[in-house]
């Protein structure tokens, strides 16, 4: 195979798939870049076996063919070359032969043969979904991803399509088992039956779909191939894994008599808690917020820093209540709003919190309270 591509072009496509590469050498492959030269241009795939990347570039190929290559080592190689045109070509036994400028290198590769299979995907039943939705509801919930590998099937973004009050609502959970977080918007009326039971997206996916939505606005293509999730933008293809698992029953730990609410203004309440937790222990992060009528303090001790404490004006008419939080919990769910306003709903100092926007739906944090 040979072609000449951009050097920019050749950058882009080798550094969208850095998040994907397998790094634990399990198998050496799949630490390694699929390039597939074809007559208007090349395709870069890579896959971990989880989640998959197909690109397609434009290039100059003069003789079509495929190669893998590590994917880390030609990135590095291809980010310090000269802002030149690129000259890519395979000699016998899977050698590469690189040249830019005045620089030139004979890289290893390994046979295309051993590379995993990635599947082709007709365009037909693609769902069409706003992208910007789509990475405003992943940002609004990936936070509370769990992150230990023996719960996997919390390992993900639950993700479900249903219908309330005649209007059609994607709706995204994440939970650890210490907070949940709940985003949910109107979309067009979607005809999936997997969206309509509910899925779950695993949490490299989720990265790579924020990433995508990210590039640029506009229509995010989604489909289901046998138990993988295919997400379409543009010339780009990711395939990935779905969880298999059942997503624990999350309307249970919904509070529905939480009967006592403190409206406060979200950015006095956000650095009022970032200052607190600066002095909280590093590995809990301890808070204690003091409601009473009208105001609520927050407090952190740490017997190796000191103790620190802030008023806040809260609109609150009610007992008084004391209740003792993980900050980052709630600096994580704040940092996701940009509502003037937030509700606090609490029951008692030993019952989950709801923490939403004080005007309108579409967000809500479930956050357990820390025993004393």
């Amino acid at each position: 195979m040979e072609f000449a591509i951009a050097k920019d072009t050749f950058l882009k496509a080798l550094q969208r798939v850095q998040g994907i590469i397998e790094n634990r050498k399990t198998m050496p492959i799949l630490s390694n870049v699929l390039i597939d030269a074809q007559t208007e241009g090349i395709d870069v795939i890579a896959t971990d076996l989880e989640v998959g990347m197909k690109s397609s570039y434009p290039a100059k190929v003069s003789n079509e063919g495929k190669i893998t290559v590590s994917a880390k080592k030609l990135y590095e190689i291809i980010k310090e070359l000269p802002e030149e045109e690129i000259h890519f070509s395979t000699r016998e036994n899977d050698w590469i032969d690189l040249r830019c400028g005045k620089a030139h290198f004979n890289l290893v590769g390994l046979s295309p043969d051993e590379f995993p299979f990635f599947p082709s995907i007709s365009d037909s039943n693609f769902l069409k979904l706003d992208g910007p939705l789509l990475k405003e509801m992943v940002e609004m919930t990936s936070y509370a991803i769990c992150h230990d590998e023996t719960k996997y099937n919390l390992n993900g973004i639950f993700i479900k399509a249903l219908q309330e009050e005649n209007e059609s609502l994607l709706r995204m959970v994440a939970t650890d088992g210490h907070r949940l977080s709940m985003a949910e918007r109107a979309v067009p009326e979607v005809s999936s039956t997997d969206l309509n039971n509910g899925v779950i997206f695993p949490k490299k996916g989720i990265f790579e779909l924020k990433k995508i939505a990210e590039e640029s606005s506009g229509e995010i293509m989604l489909t289901f191939l046998d138990n993988n999730a295919v997400v379409k933008k543009g010339d780009t293809l990711v395939l990935m894994r779905l969880v298999d698992g059942y997503f624990p029953d999350y309307t249970r730990v919904m509070p529905v008599d939480n009967d006592k609410t403190v409206t406060i203004n979200r950015e006095n309440f956000f650095h009022s808690l970032r200052r607190m937790a600066i002095l909280s222990s590093e590995r809990f992060k301890g808070i204690v917020m003091t409601i009473k009528e009208g105001s609520m303090e927050i407090s952190a001790s740490n017997p190796e820093l000191g103790e620190a404490r802030e008023s806040l004006e809260v609109d609150y008419t009610g007992p008084d209540l004391s209740v003792r939080f993980n900050a980052r919990y709630l600096i994580d769910a704040l940092s996701v709003l940009d509502e003037k306003f937030v509700c606090l709903e609490l029951k008692d100092e030993l019952s989950p919190a709801v923490l939403k926007p004080a005007q309108g739906k579409g967000f809500l944090s479930v956050i357990m309270p820390m025993r004393v």
